[in-house]
């Protein structure tokens, strides 16, 4: 009976993290090969030639903890009866005619591989050194792949969970599982290539994953939000407070993992005001690339403006006129002045939501006094906006003005597409505000459309909104969905 086996793999820093651990040991074997992978645009299944012979290998689940289990289901001779070929052929999920009763490596690489602009072929030299570490067989192995160098490391073993233990010996998690075929595709970018972003704030954390499409885009997989409430005590204490680090950190954790198990090459992650004002953020980068294997980067105000300006004219389509873009979260509001793609000024202010909220008490109702009062401060803070001239067009993001308008759509389901392009005027969000104002954070949960964990700081955003509006002299707003996120992605990652 043939069982299959989990397994485990890193390229690149993972495996040369692991050298260490293998120096003091012996390897029970030292192993040269030359191989051949078959590798196909749209699956990820492992077909090889080695030593004469076909070796196809199937994906067959993987786990919660992102271990792969492979079952071995053909090693067959050359030339290969072309049943057998076709079995291997559908692993790699394509299906052709074959002409002959059976192939020899030359004919199958000539007449069925290399006319199918959906399959390539690479030759790979492997030095494989092969350990025995907690029951498990983990084997380090040095590959020249066209030219390049690869370091690997893998660990398998047909139990689960003694994987899992023999990389926490190894100190390998939380660094992703990757393939040799998918690491092979990627190296030749061969099909699409997949990047994560996380944009970590002061009230949520932003995730967006996307896979390359052809033609210069990207096609959006995953685009959602967490509320963490990071800075929540922040503007008392000057500090980021335990609580709120750890579940922050946790949602990155689990954003990074989702992005290495859906197949990311890379992760972009950034900080804002939150991370910009606290005086022992160094404490929460450091404990984010403990846990989560990222290298998280603080952002100026400045430049969270512009990637957030860049992010929302990319999808606004042509703009005649003069144009504001700004975008309020937990800590800060950015302000971008431009006219389409060109940007005239920019910069950040220091309101956000969670610090009116926690200082005016609007996380509940409040009286008509006590709106008032938090309208005045809001408006004292943004006196830079006083003598701006009134733009033709305004352009509103962040988890506000979405909320804001899936509210105001009754949205029992979250749609972007709705949400995108939606016109809020002035008088509707007088009449949002007087709606938050007069109930408790938990009656604010039961108003269709807005997000739970944002009942306690909509009021607080929804009148950072409406004030910005009556500094520019404006009436409406245009609602965008789109995040400094969505232009990081292009930027760090490419178009």
């Amino acid at each position: 009976m043939i069982i299959g086996r989990w397994e485990w793999r890193a390229f690149g820093g993972g495996a040369n993290a692991a050298q260490r651990h293998f120096d003091d040991l012996t390897p029970d074997s030292v192993e040269d090969s030359d191989e051949t992978y078959l590798l196909s645009v749209g699956r990820d299944a492992s077909v090889k030639v080695r030593e004469g012979l076909l070796d196809v290998k199937r994906l067959v689940q993987v786990s919660e903890e992102g271990l792969e289990q492979w079952m071995p289901i053909a090693k067959d001779s050359f030339p290969v009866a072309a049943s057998r070929l076709g079995a291997g052929l559908a692993e790699l999920g394509v299906e052709i005619p074959l002409a002959r009763e059976a192939y020899t490596l030359a004919e199958l690489l000539e007449e069925v591989v290399t006319p199918r602009p959906d399959l390539a072929t690479v030759d790979v030299h492997k030095t494989r050194r092969r350990f025995t570490v907690g029951g498990c067989m983990a084997e380090l192995t040095d590959a020249l792949v066209d030219g390049r160098e690869l370091r690997t490391v893998a660990v398998e073993s047909e139990d689960h969970d003694r994987v899992l233990a023999t990389l926490r010996e190894l100190e390998l998690r939380p660094r992703p599982n990757v393939s040799v075929p998918r690491a092979l595709k990627r190296l030749l970018k061969l099909g699409p290539r997949r990047a994560g972003v996380i944009d970590a704030g002061t009230n949520s954390v932003k995730f967006l994953l996307a896979e390359t499409a052809g033609g210069g885009t990207w096609r959006e997989l995953v685009d959602r939000s967490e509320v963490t409430r990071l800075g929540e005590g922040l503007a008392g204490s000057g500090r980021l407070e335990p609580e709120p680090m750890a579940r922050t950190i946790e949602a990155i954790a689990a954003m990074a993992d989702g992005a290495r198990l859906q197949g990311a090459d890379e992760i972009a992650a950034v900080g804002t005001a939150g991370l910009r004002a606290a005086t022992n953020s160094a404490d929460f980068l450091a404990a984010v690339s403990r846990r989560c294997g990222i290298e998280l980067e603080v952002i100026s105000g400045e430049e969270e403006a512009r990637l957030s300006y860049l992010a929302a004219t990319s999808d606004l389509g042509t703009v005649e006129g003069s144009l504001l873009v700004f975008e309020t979260g937990g800590g800060s509001t950015q302000f971008t002045f431009g006219r389409g793609a060109r940007i005239d000024d920019r910069f950040s202010v220091d309101v956000g939501a969670v610090r009116y909220t926690e200082h005016f008490g609007l996380d509940g109702a409040v009286d008509e006094n006590g709106l008032a009062e938090a309208l005045d401060a809001i408006a004292d803070d943004l006196r830079l906006l006083d003598d701006r001239a009134t733009p033709d067009g305004v352009v509103a993001m962040g988890g506000a003005v979405t909320n804001l308008a899936a509210v105001e759509h009754g949205l029992v389901t979250y749609d972007p597409n709705v949400v995108r392009g939606t016109e809020l005027t002035v008088k509707q969000l007088d009449r949002l505000i007087e709606r938050f104002r007069t109930r408790s954070a938990d009656e604010r949960r039961g108003i269709v459309g807005l997000q739970p964990k944002r009942a306690e700081v909509i009021l607080a955003g929804a009148c950072i909104v409406r004030t910005v509006l009556e500094k520019l002299r404006c009436e409406s707003l245009t609602a965008s969905d789109r995040g400094l996120r969505h232009r990081l992605l292009v930027e760090r990652f490419g178009s």
